[in-house]
Formats: structure tokens, C-alpha cells, sequence
């Protein structure tokens, strides 16, 4: 498997993920965020302000601004 993926792969990847989840678990809100997601003809998202904020969150992974680290609560 390459170490890299472009951008467009990478927002493929996380729809694909997403829908499993949602075949999962039958989540309208994770449905409706699919169906935003989805491409267009063109190969743009249904709704356009989700390349928009895919974006914003590829630069801030980019930037080390992603934090992943789980956080416990003290008993």
C-alpha cells in the first residue's frame, strides 16, 4: 500500500468509512451528511460548503493542529 493518497482519494476514503458506519448504525444525521457529501456530475459535493471545511481540516492535519490523543476523565 503507498504511504500517500491525494486530497480527492482522501475525502473518497472518509465517505467510504462514513457509509459503513451508517450501514451500521442507520443514523439519519450520518445519512444526511452523506447524501451532503456526495459528488455531483462535476465532481463537486451536493453541498458546496463541505469541500469548503474538508479543507480546512486537511490543512490543519497538515499543520500538526489535530489532536488525537484520548482524553480520560479522573475518577
Amino acid at each position: 500500500m503507498e504511504d500517500k493518497i491525494t486530497i480527492k482519494e482522501a475525502y473518497v476514503a472518509m465517505y467510504a468509512y462514513l457509509e459503513r458506519l451508517y450501514d451500521m448504525t442507520g443514523s439519519n444525521d450520518l445519512g444526511g451528511f452523506l447524501g451532503s457529501m456526495s459528488l455531483l456530475e462535476d465532481g463537486t459535493p451536493a453541498e458546496p460548503g463541505v469541500w469548503n471545511e474538508w479543507m480546512r481540516a486537511v490543512q490543519q492535519a497538515r499543520n500538526g493542529q489535530i489532536d488525537l490523543t484520548l482524553e480520560l476523565p479522573d475518577e
